[in-house]
């Protein structure tokens, strides 16, 4: 089969290869998708950059999405042909989705609604069901005001329209005003420009001084100041699930005891699997729905599986990066 790998830390143009690869064989309780894409995540191209290397070909992504094409053992043949997306792809096992076929667990194949594109379907592994989650940790947000940090961002995109539809006021931080233009048109009710005001100033200004009650985190190296300077009002939440910085975050103790406030982190690969099923359910129901605006901001073929990662890494895109085989 065609795939893209690698075999050492490094940037994409250096290390990314192309070529073929054995065609993978479903076992016992597994199912052999035949892709039709696979979603390029920043987790991904941090993945190349600094997770040892265990194994003699690494082919990168976790999400994707395809058609069924052959069962292991266990398996009902009445799944051949079903079109479905993958979670967890490339999760504690070499072999990725960057590539036209991909065997795994029968359960990591989730069914695709036909409405639904495959390119779309690629967004769901990582983006969608962090974005559930997170929303699933914040809780009852009903008339709640909700702070969705990097609102553009492939994550928050869906996390924005999860918040509104659950009934919550929800403020976003962007970068542009082409990204404020982004979240608007999916419901979010106010923008904070993160480059040139005060995000705490703002929030502020837009609660009249109570804070939000919870704030969706991307980045908590930055964003645990908000715990600390009254952006987040009393009893508040925040819900994190990543951070640009590597090492020891410090936080104010007192002001997250004398407000009562909550921290909830999580991973996405490594949910419980309440939670993981939780989450497929109610994403399969907004999908069947038609509830959710998926934002494919590029497409790139196999071959140009570098400028991909190149594009995720650049951090100018809005929305996801999407690989097409």
């Amino acid at each position: 089969m065609k795939a893209a790998w690698y075999n050492r830390n490094g940037e994409a143009v250096e290390v990314l290869t192309l070529g073929e690869l054995p065609t993978p064989q479903p076992a016992a309780g597994e199912v052999r998708v035949k892709l039709a894409t696979s979603g390029v995540n920043p987790s991904d191209v941090k993945s190349r950059k600094t997770r040892p290397i265990t194994d003699a070909e690494i082919i990168p992504h976790s999400d994707g999405a395809g058609v069924i094409d052959a069962v292991g053992a266990g398996v009902s043949a009445a799944r051949i042909g079903e079109r479905v997306w993958i979670w967890n792809g490339q999760w504690q096992r070499p072999w990725g989705t960057a590539c036209e076929y991909i065997a795994l667990p029968a359960q990591q194949a989730v069914a695709l609604p036909d409405h639904i594109d495959f390119a779309s379907a690629a967004c769901f592994g990582i983006p969608a069901l962090t974005a559930v989650q997170a929303i699933h940790l914040a809780g009852d947000l009903k008339d709640k005001t909700v702070l969705v940090v990097a609102a553009s961002s492939a994550v928050g995109h869906y996390a924005a329209q999860l918040a509104v539809l659950q009934g919550a006021r929800v403020i976003g931080t962007v970068g542009s005003e082409a990204k404020a233009e982004h979240v608007r048109r999916i419901g979010v009710h106010e923008v904070i420009h993160y480059k040139t005001e005060s995000v705490s100033e703002r929030i502020k200004q837009l609660t009249n001084g109570q804070g939000v009650d919870v704030v969706i985190d991307m980045d908590f190296s930055t964003s645990h100041r908000l715990t600390a300077d009254g952006s987040i009002k009393r009893h508040g939440t925040l819900v994190c699930y990543g951070s640009n910085v590597a090492g020891d975050v410090t936080v104010s103790f007192r002001p997250l005891l004398w407000n009562s406030m909550t921290l909830k982190f999580f991973l996405v690969y490594d949910l419980t699997a309440e939670d993981r099923q939780h989450g497929l359910r109610y994403l399969t129901q907004l999908l069947q729905d038609n509830a959710l605006v998926h934002a494919v901001a590029a497409q790139y073929p196999l071959q140009d599986i570098v400028k991909a990662h190149q594009a995720v890494e650049s951090g100018q895109v809005m929305g996801n990066v999407v690989i097409t085989l």
